[in-house]
């Protein structure tokens, strides 16, 4: 293969929406082909101008991402995607003429017959797809990147697992642990003050894995809550491997919880609306922290543990040592 060819072919994947919607950070750069071994097949299916040049006719000239139908074109042949016909205001953005209603077909055909790495190909994902399979691909794509899962700010770096690791650690400040128990003491002076709650994260490294412990307060209903829920750096499947417990009591009392991690691929937003963790009312949370009830000290205890199939028994035994 020469040389200029493989350059063509890697601008024209690195073209695609992936680098237009944000950044994305990763630790280590992976290697997609060994020095003297046969190139893979997601680069050689897109080699060459002829793909390079399709390709580029298939992305929206405003907001550069992929088009899929229905594809829009004007009377002097330029095209757009729907979505940005509607924010221009049906002009054409290149010859500021009427768009009207004209679908480009022959764009659409030329599209069905092309098949295209997956997005994240430079991630490690080997899949490749026809054009229009491609796009519902990419949104469950096991090597698409993750979202930060720090909860207290609408924080929108992505990247893999040790560079969340860093940026949570370095750039928000969270609190690291090595180990898979904890004991938490949470102290708030105003508990009534729901809206100036602070969001509290902890990560947790244990089972050569990264865990996410969430504490905070909001509103359900007419009166204010206090939650407490874990969630796994990592795919969904992988996080089903593990189990945790949460506890909280005083004067003789306590709550538990137990349950699976959810995996950050889930918003904070979604496990906490799902109620799927540690659950505590306000005034259950005054009583157990005791003296005239105005100010709230919580102690929040619990452990991870990593499920093991037993072949004998063909049970999970828990693994209690991280």
């Amino acid at each position: 293969m020469e040389t200029d060819s493989m350059e063509s072919s890697t601008r024209s994947v690195q073209n695609d929406e992936i680098h237009h919607n944000g950044t994305f950070h990763f630790s280590s750069t992976k290697s997609h082909g060994g020095s003297g071994g046969a190139s893979p097949a997601v680069v050689t299916n897109i080699v060459g101008p002829t793909a390079t040049s399709v390709y580029e006719l298939l992305e929206c000239p405003v907001c550069t991402c992929s088009m899929y139908p229905p594809i829009h074109q004007c009377h002097n042949g330029h095209t757009l995607c729907s979505t940005c016909k509607v924010r221009v205001h049906n002009r054409c953005p290149t010859c500021r003429q009427e768009l009207g209603d004209i679908r480009c077909l022959a764009l659409e055909k030329v599209a069905e017959s092309l098949e295209l790495p997956c997005k994240f190909y430079n991630l490690g994902c080997p899949e490749i797809f026809p054009y229009y399979s491609k796009l519902k691909h990419e949104s469950l794509c096991n090597f698409r990147p993750y979202g930060c899962p720090y909860a207290g700010s609408e924080c929108g770096v992505v990247g893999d697992i040790p560079f969340l690791v860093s940026h949570l650690r370095d750039d928000h400040k969270v609190d690291m642990h090595a180990g898979s128990t904890f004991n938490h003491r949470y102290v708030k002076s105003n508990p009534r003050e729901v809206e100036n709650a602070t969001w509290m994260l902890t990560v947790f490294h244990c089972f050569g894995q990264y865990f996410c412990l969430h504490f905070e307060a909001f509103q359900l209903g007419m009166g204010p809550v206090y939650m407490a829920f874990l969630r796994f750096m990592g795919d969904e499947e992988e996080a089903r491997s593990y189990s945790y417990s949460l506890e909280v009591g005083g004067s003789g009392r306590k709550l538990t919880w137990e349950g699976t991690p959810r995996s950050i691929r889930d918003s904070h937003r979604k496990v906490r609306d799902s109620n799927d963790g540690l659950i505590i009312q306000r005034n259950m949370a005054l009583f157990f922290s005791g003296g005239d009830r105005k100010e709230l000290k919580l102690r929040v205890t619990g452990k991870i543990w990593k499920e093991q199939h037993s072949p004998d028994s063909g049970l999970f035994m828990p693994n209690l040592s991280s």
